[in-house]
Protein backbone atom coordinates (compact mmCIF):
# COMPACT_ATOMS: atom_id res chain seq x y z
CA UNK A 1 0.00 0.00 0.00
CA UNK A 2 0.88 3.37 -0.89
CA UNK A 3 -0.09 6.37 1.83
CA UNK A 4 1.00 10.19 0.50
CA UNK A 5 0.91 12.79 3.02
CA UNK A 6 0.43 16.12 1.57
CA UNK A 7 1.29 19.09 2.55
CA UNK A 8 3.51 22.36 1.93
CA UNK A 9 5.41 21.70 4.99
CA UNK A 10 3.27 23.67 7.96
CA UNK A 11 3.02 22.36 11.16
CA UNK A 12 -0.50 20.28 10.58
CA UNK A 13 1.19 18.62 7.64
CA UNK A 14 4.09 17.88 9.89
CA UNK A 15 1.18 16.44 12.23
CA UNK A 16 0.27 13.96 9.67
CA UNK A 17 3.07 12.45 8.54
CA UNK A 18 3.57 11.64 12.07
CA UNK A 19 0.41 9.96 12.75
CA UNK A 20 0.37 8.71 9.88
CA UNK A 21 4.22 7.03 10.91
CA UNK A 22 2.73 5.75 14.35
CA UNK A 23 -0.46 4.68 13.00
CA UNK A 24 1.15 2.00 10.04
CA UNK A 25 4.12 1.29 12.75
CA UNK A 26 1.49 -0.03 15.48
CA UNK A 27 -0.71 -1.68 13.47
CA UNK A 28 2.10 -3.74 11.38
CA UNK A 29 0.48 -2.97 8.29
CA UNK A 30 3.25 -2.68 4.99
CA UNK A 31 3.04 0.73 4.06
CA UNK A 32 5.46 3.56 1.66
CA UNK A 33 4.79 6.35 3.43
CA UNK A 34 5.51 9.12 0.99
CA UNK A 35 5.60 13.25 1.63
CA UNK A 36 4.42 15.30 -1.12
CA UNK A 37 5.48 19.11 -0.70
CA UNK A 38 5.15 19.71 -4.39
CA UNK A 39 1.83 22.69 -4.92
CA UNK A 40 1.39 20.94 -8.31
CA UNK A 41 1.73 17.40 -7.64
CA UNK A 42 -0.72 18.01 -4.46
CA UNK A 43 -3.13 19.81 -7.12
CA UNK A 44 -3.04 17.03 -9.25
CA UNK A 45 -4.25 14.53 -7.15
CA UNK A 46 -7.46 17.20 -6.48
CA UNK A 47 -6.76 18.24 -3.35
CA UNK A 48 -7.37 21.82 -2.42
CA UNK A 49 -7.21 21.88 1.45
CA UNK A 50 -3.98 20.40 3.48
CA UNK A 51 -3.09 18.50 4.84
CA UNK A 52 -4.61 15.67 3.40
CA UNK A 53 -4.11 11.80 3.77
CA UNK A 54 -4.20 9.79 0.11
CA UNK A 55 -4.19 5.91 0.08
CA UNK A 56 -3.61 4.07 -3.43
CA UNK A 57 -4.76 7.29 -4.84
CA UNK A 58 -7.67 7.69 -2.99
CA UNK A 59 -8.11 10.88 -0.92
CA UNK A 60 -8.93 9.52 2.63
CA UNK A 61 -8.96 12.90 4.05
CA UNK A 62 -8.03 16.90 3.95
CA UNK A 63 -7.89 19.74 5.73
CA UNK A 64 -7.62 18.24 9.55
CA UNK A 65 -5.34 15.64 11.19
CA UNK A 66 -6.94 12.83 12.32
CA UNK A 67 -5.37 10.91 15.11
CA UNK A 68 -3.29 7.90 14.37
CA UNK A 69 -6.22 5.17 15.85
CA UNK A 70 -8.32 6.57 13.25
CA UNK A 71 -5.80 6.67 10.67
CA UNK A 72 -5.07 2.94 11.78
CA UNK A 73 -8.14 1.76 11.12
CA UNK A 74 -8.50 3.18 7.51
CA UNK A 75 -5.42 0.82 6.82
CA UNK A 76 -7.15 -2.47 6.84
Amino acid sequence: MILEVLGTGCAKCKMLHEAVLKAVAESGVQADVRKIEDIAAILDRGVMSTPALVKDGKVLVAGKVPSPKEIASWLV
